[in-house]
């Protein structure tokens, strides 16, 4: 018959409690190697550190150290109370007392408790960075190399940035600075878009100079093609494919009969056609103005109008979509001073193969009075066409950009 024992619960006497230990990475086959020692606290009267706790298991390979307190603190012990029992084999008496458990964990020769803490506190990002670092491949360490680098100098330039931001602002103060924002940006945009412009003028006709749109020289340029211009009809071709403006057409119905006037709108009519021409085939070459532009000009526009571009080895001048739209307010600029400061809208962006609403924006950073005008047809007796059309008032108008909202759609 096997022997029994009872069950004998010790006082709380305040003698130490049994301590129960577990290897965080595995399972330990010879005890009899390990060395265990339990330390406590000098402060025995702190209430917070009376009670630390320290076990140090050695062997001849590794050592390992729990503790009670820390990053290393089980949590289980503040939820749950353990007891061990302690069998005395001469009496069979079994003595159950109070029991704590620590989480031993091996200790790495170089590695203090202040590392170990501080690695507990790494984000995710800083302990991937450190495994790169001692595993990572060469291709690993020099992207992770090249973000620090790129990290430090953002860092440096924010830096920067703001100490000389505060600095200015300490000195001219908020709503100066916010004011001279609003004119930069303001002027970067007239001068990336829009043609000169002299908005105190006291005549309409100096609003836009003529000579900034073009210059005496470049209007002298242009007098033998002017010429040939005024020969031409509503119905013959400006170029062998057969392309001529509506807009240019309009311009040499209502030609004066003689006169300055009358030629200064014949050489704008051919400008006219040449950056018409220009917007429509997206590339400035020799072909574009049957090798009949003038060198002085070409260069102008090809400046002015084109941005250079490299295509299979050899260098183009191509016109992007901001270039078309600057196209479009020079075009309108030029027609100012050609119909009397009232131009035709409608006819131009046809001309111009863009959108209504991109010529309506152009006209209205421009500073023009936008009216509608219908025209009737004479070749079918009811139709009618309304054009859109921009004038040149003092003071210019200045139109405040509306920020339109999408309307949801219900769901039905």
């Amino acid at each position: 018959m096997a022997a029994t024992c009872t069950w004998k619960p010790c006082e709380d006497t305040g003698e130490e409690k049994a301590v129960i230990v577990k290897f965080s990475n595995g399972q330990v086959k010879n005890t009899d190697q390990l060395n265990f020692k339990l330390f406590k606290h000098r402060d025995g009267t702190n209430p917070r550190k009376k009670n630390q706790r320290m076990v140090v298991a050695e062997s001849e390979r590794m050592s390992y150290v729990g503790s009670n307190f820390g990053p290393g603190l089980l949590q289980c012990n503040n939820t749950c109370n353990y007891f061990v029992g302690v069998l005395d084999k001469r009496t069979m008496e079994m003595k159950v007392q109070r029991a704590q458990l620590f989480n031993l964990q091996p200790i790495i020769p170089g590695e203090t408790i202040a590392n170990a803490e501080e690695n507990e506190n790494k984000t995710y990002r800083e302990k991937l960075d450190s495994l790169i670092e001692a595993f990572g491949t060469t291709k690993q360490k020099r992207a992770l190399s090249s973000r620090r680098l790129n990290e430090v100098g953002s860092d440096t330039l924010q830096k920067a940035v703001a100490h000389a931001a505060s600095s200015v602002i300490d000195q001219k103060g908020l709503e100066v600075l916010q004011q001279e924002v609003a004119d930069s940006q303001a002027l970067t945009e007239s001068n990336l878009f829009l043609p000169p412009c002299n908005k105190s003028a006291d005549k309409r006709e100096d609003v836009y100079p003529f000579d900034d749109l073009l210059s005496p020289a470049e209007f002298n340029s242009l007098k033998k093609l002017g010429e040939e211009m005024v020969g031409l009809g509503s119905k013959d071709q400006l170029t062998k494919d057969g392309f001529f403006p509506e807009t240019a057409k309009e311009i040499l119905k209502c030609l004066p009969k003689a006169g300055e006037d009358r030629d200064r709108q014949a050489c704008c009519a051919w400008y006219l056609c040449f950056l018409i021409r220009l917007a429509q085939m997206k590339k400035l070459d020799r072909k574009l103005g049957e090798n009949e532009c003038p060198q002085l000009l070409f260069r102008k526009v090809q400046k002015t109008f084109t941005v250079e571009s490299f295509d299979k080895g050899r260098l183009k001048n191509i016109v992007t979509t901001s270039s078309v739209i600057k196209i479009a307010s020079h075009c309108l600029a030029l027609l100012l001073h050609i119909g009397d400061l009232k131009v035709d809208l409608t006819l131009l962006h046809r001309d111009l193969s863009i959108t209504e609403t991109k010529m309506l924006e152009v006209a209205k950073a421009m500073g023009l009075t936008l009216s509608r005008k219908t025209f009737h047809s004479l070749e079918e007796a009811g139709l009618q066409d309304d054009h859109k059309m921009a004038s040149l008032v003092l003071p210019l108008v200045r139109y405040e950009r509306r920020m339109e909202s999408r309307k949801r759609k219900k769901m039905k």
